[in-house]
């Protein structure tokens, strides 16, 4: 016969399965409607990306078909002439050489100051440092336009002239007419305006270092300087390289601090001191509001390209990733 205690031990067993069952049934449930809204999520996000495309080309179609001179190639910009001639030969040599500049300049600083913070400087200048990084990326870009253009380019005036005088030997510093309102100009305020964001996403990768790795190269005798170089940086290329593309995407399409700091000048050429130059956003900015149907469209059909070289950048990133996943 069955005693009381084997069948309140059974009783408890199948209390504790039934608990059991509901909860696995209850995560898989969970875990079924995650997975259905990240999956709608990632749909989502292609489904803009893809009607942004439709409506860029929907609307530069009837300006590019009315273009009289050759789109890639042209210099001139003149869409609401007749006929229409314009290209975006000067607006993509501005625009990728002032961004890739600024990415130069940008990138070792912002990864010095990562490393500082990370590695070298005490907990409560660390804390204070971080919080004035980090809180430069909340300025808007207008601030760093004003910023530029009522203080900055004053002073890189006298810096033009300088670096003309005595390295025009370079050819990204000769030339004539140089000033203040240069390419060289409008890539050093990009640098400090993408600096954050490089510096805030490698120093968040640098924390996520193993730290056994750090205290196997301690242990080893390496010095501060080659626990980063050998257990540090290797981790952490890949977001540096993240890092680094995040911040060019924003100069890319950075628009109203270019515009007030580059004067508009006809012309391609790799004299970074010379006053003048232009870009795909500082274009749409400066000359959207007085364009015409035809101009609009032709603006439009810019922004095209500059969302199309923005994929490539950000597809060419993800490569270099893929290729390290090994340090991830």
């Amino acid at each position: 016969m069955t005693s009381q205690t084997e069948i309140g031990e059974k009783g408890t067993a199948a209390a504790e399965t039934r608990r059991a069952a509901r909860a696995a049934s209850t995560g898989r449930a969970g875990d079924r409607v995650f997975a259905i809204a990240t999956r709608g999520s990632g749909i989502l996000v292609l489904v803009i990306m893809a009607a942004i495309a439709v409506f860029l080309i929907w609307k530069a179609l009837p300006a590019l078909r009315s273009d009289e001179a050759n789109f890639v190639t042209s210099q001139e910009w003149s869409p609401d002439s007749t006929p229409a001639r314009f290209g975006i030969a000067q607006l993509a040599f501005g625009t990728v050489i002032s961004s890739f500049l600024a990415l130069l300049m940008a990138t070792p600083v912002a990864i010095a100051i990562a490393l500082f913070i990370s590695f070298y400087a005490p907990r409560r200048i660390a804390g204070g440092l971080s919080f004035v990084i980090d809180l430069l990326a909340a300025v808007p870009s207008i601030i760093y336009g004003l910023w530029g253009l009522q203080f900055f380019v004053t002073k890189m005036d006298d810096v033009a002239v300088f670096l003309n005088d005595n390295a025009s030997w370079i050819p990204l510093f000769g030339g004539d007419s140089v000033g203040g309102r240069s390419i060289l100009t409008a890539s050093v305020v990009l640098a400090i305006m993408i600096l954050p964001i490089i510096s805030s996403i490698s120093r968040e990768v640098f924390q996520q270092v193993p730290q056994a790795n750090i205290e196997a190269a301690l242990a080893l005798g390496a010095t501060r300087w080659e626990v980063i170089r050998m257990a540090v940086l290797p981790f952490g290329r890949s977001g540096m390289v993240s890092a680094a593309m995040l911040g060019l995407g924003r100069a890319l399409g950075e628009t109203i601090a270019v515009a007030m700091v580059l004067s508009t000048a006809s012309g391609i050429t790799l004299h970074i001191l010379k006053e003048g130059g232009n870009t795909f956003a500082a274009n749409i900015a400066n000359t959207f509001a007085e364009a015409g149907a035809n101009g609009r469209g032709a603006l439009i059909a810019s922004g095209l390209v500059l969302f199309i070289i923005t994929l490539i950048v950000n597809m060419a990133a993800r490569a270099i990733v893929a290729r390290r996943k090994e340090f991830v």
